[in-house]
């Protein structure tokens, strides 16, 4: 009994190891990946305690439609509030309809990436970082104008990013 709970507490010492070796090195590949916020991210499905790159990918892609899921639900109650100004409420508009989008990508790169088809799971998770960041940048066309989705479109922009090392690492160990 003793020697099957050294095991599963090596194995878990493993997976947390793989973890952190792979934000890390995420980390020193992209600028855009906070380490602290890819561990834990990453942590925060009980699922990656045991997981494998490949499965820390897939994890990654879960997370981002969970997340542009939650922001489409949080901009549509932003929109329903009328304190907005016409140039704000137009703003959350726009980005409501980029994470309508997001959405779909989300799950075309989750069927990609399944597929092992790590290309087209590049375009899906690259679409849904992009959504993010211009979903940012209309807030910023007008002088004044604060976003009241910022941690949000950061959110999704880092974790994006994280699905993307994964698959470039995995393309390129595929190769």
């Amino acid at each position: 009994m003793l020697f099957l709970t050294f095991s599963i507490t090596s194995y878990s010492a493993m997976a947390q190891n793989l973890i952190n070796q792979t934000c890390k090195t995420f980390g020193q590949n992209d600028p855009n990946i906070n380490y602290n916020f890819c561990t834990t991210s990453l942590q925060a499905d009980p699922a990656s305690q045991n997981a494998t790159l490949q499965e820390l990918g897939m994890i990654s892609i879960r997370l981002i439609h969970s997340n542009v899921t939650d922001t489409l639900i949080y901009i549509e109650n932003l929109i329903e509030n009328n304190e907005w100004d016409s140039y704000t409420k137009q703003c959350l508009s726009d980005c409501f309809e980029l994470f309508s989008d997001a959405i779909s990508s989300a799950k075309q790169a989750m069927k990609y990436y399944y597929e092992r088809h790590y290309g087209d799971a590049n375009v899906q998770l690259s679409a849904i970082l992009n959504d993010a960041t211009t979903c940012e940048d209309g807030f910023k066309e007008k002088k004044g104008v604060v976003s009241p989705l910022t941690k949000r479109n950061c959110d999704t922009f880092q974790l994006s990013a994280i699905a993307l090392s994964a698959v470039n690492m995995l393309q390129t160990g595929s190769n």
